[in-house]
């Protein structure tokens, strides 16, 4: 067979640009571990030192992803003849760049590094203003951080909100207008339910957890479970943190990190479940990507479709607890030595309105969601300012929620995300419930047995379907690309909505 022959100028481009992104891939997994290490492991005295060296080292990675180099060999591969010669893996690389190239390019180097090392010091303000109560403390990063992500909505441009511009960095093509009619869906639905759920009167067993469950054996737990459900002990690690989060090295080093609460067992136990989600999907990448900016998930969406799928879905069903509440007893002995399996499922999904979003249901985590997502619009449209937050926190908490937080750490301060910019974000969480139900659904008809796995503890069989149709090909298909690949459609909120009434009718007897 005659062996295709390639330009020589084109060759020489693509060997150029596998070994910018493999430079960009090297420069950001160091990143990735410093992000890691201040969170985790560093002494507080030196983290504001240490984040004026990781602001060095973003604004590095910044200058060659918009360097005229990249510029020129985007153009280059860009090209009509050009691009017909290439790899559909090449092609989406040379996607991913151009998107954040074109966007970003007019973006000044000194402003970049001015606002990395802002929001890399300014994590360390938000866990003490969130320690002592004090959003003052906070208030001067939250105005600059606000500032910059304005300045960058414009410079990225947008149609119609300066929102959409930051939706874009997190859901590629997400715009205000498509996500407003999906939210106000799950919105109606959600507050109807809720409405039922609280007529109803019948109540959940949820006081077993108003007692004390030694962190010591939390930890023991997690790290029995872990492994069983899909993570891979030898290429990560568990930590503890203020605020979990996963972080990717590599595909072979993958950190989760969790918060155990002594009176409160359910915090670490499913945010433990939720970042192995996270974790399990940056495992199972196709080595081929790695080293490249393939190496990722398709978007912020689809990662916390299966952090929300394996915690909810999976880890909040009954069936996993059928096999795993005779561990959680053998732990509990005391705690949980009278209470059936079919209570303690119905007590971990009681529907409560709260304060903490990290720790709410699923019928009204969304509406925590939607929350922060109005009030993000706000300020990017300069609607309201950081300043006001707390009071615009408290009212909206009542009227969504019913509740109002009594301090700032239960309300504008308990998440982390604005504090590292990532405004824009949280819809994520939302839409990641939304592409899970779409994908359960799917699951479903290809593993008619699904929940008998999950019973059986044959979460190998599960992880083997997400891996196969959904972790294997990291950033290769852009999100909706994949979702349509996945399900068939393109993202349809029906199926969460039929999903929580579902499930709420079974655990209320609705």
């Amino acid at each position: 067979m005659e062996q295709k022959v390639i330009d020589p100028v084109l060759q020489k481009a693509l060997e150029q640009f596998t070994a910018l992104d493999k430079k960009i891939t090297h420069f950001s997994s160091i990143i990735g571990l410093t992000d890691w290490d201040q969170k985790v492991m560093a002494p507080k005295k030196g983290r504001a030192i240490f984040a004026k060296a990781t602001g060095t080292l973003r604004t590095e990675v910044f200058k060659l992803m918009v360097s005229s180099e990249m510029g020129l060999l985007l153009d280059t591969l860009s090209k009509t003849e050009n691009e017909k010669e290439l790899d559909n893996n090449t092609k989406a690389k040379i996607r991913e760049y151009k998107a954040y190239y074109q966007k970003s390019k007019s973006i000044p180097a000194e402003l970049f590094q001015e606002y990395s090392i802002l929001t890399a010091q300014a994590n360390d303000a938000w866990e003490e203003a969130r320690a002592n109560n004090d959003f003052a403390r906070f208030l001067p990063y939250l105005e600059k951080i606000v500032y910059y992500k304005r300045k960058f909505a414009e410079i990225y441009g947008y149609e119609e909100h300066p929102y959409d511009a930051l939706l874009d960095e997190f859901e590629p093509g997400l715009t205000v207008k498509r996500l407003d009619p999906l939210f106000a869906k799950i919105r109606e639905s959600s507050v109807k339910l809720l409405e039922r759920i609280r007529g109803n009167g019948k109540r959940t067993m949820a006081e077993i957890f108003q007692q004390s469950f030694e962190i010591e054996k939390q930890k023991a737990f997690n790290r029995y479970i872990l492994p069983i459900i899909g993570f891979d002990l030898d290429a990560g690690r568990l930590d503890e943190t203020v605020h979990p989060f996963a972080q990717t090295v590599n595909t072979g080093d993958v950190r989760l990190t969790t918060r155990y609460l002594e009176k409160n067992v359910r915090s670490a136990l499913f945010g433990t479940i939720h970042e192995a989600g996270h974790g399990i999907y940056e495992q199972h990448v196709n080595p081929e990507f790695e080293e490249s900016i393939l190496q990722s998930g398709a978007s912020f969406g689809i990662h916390e479709s299966q952090s929300r799928f394996l915690e909810n879905m999976v880890g909040r069903s009954k069936e996993f607890w059928k096999f795993f509440f005779p561990k959680l007893q053998e732990h509990f002995p005391a705690q949980l030595k009278n209470v059936s399996v079919d209570e303690f499922y119905r007590a971990v999904n009681t529907v409560e309105p709260s304060f903490i979003r990290v720790e709410a249901d699923e019928l009204t985590y969304n509406l925590h969601i939607m929350l922060r997502y109005e009030i993000e619009k706000a300020l990017i449209a300069g609607e309201i300012e950081a300043k006001d937050l707390p009071v615009i926190w408290n009212q909206k908490m009542q009227d969504y929620l019913g509740v109002t937080p009594s301090t700032d750490t239960l309300g504008v301060l308990q998440d982390v995300h604005w504090s590292f910019g990532g405004i824009g974000y949280f819809p994520s969480y939302s839409l990641g419930n939304l592409y899970a139900a779409q994908i359960l659904r799917t699951i479903q008809k290809d593993l008619p047995d699904f929940y008998s796995h999950i019973e059986t503890g044959r979460f190998d069989v599960i992880q083997e379907w997400l891996k196969e149709n959904i972790h294997q090909y990291g950033k290769l298909y852009t999100p909706n690309e994949l979702i349509v690949k996945v399900t068939g459609e393109e993202l349809n909120a029906d199926y969460l909505v039929e999903y929580l009434e579902k499930k709420y009718a079974e655990v209320y007897g609705l």
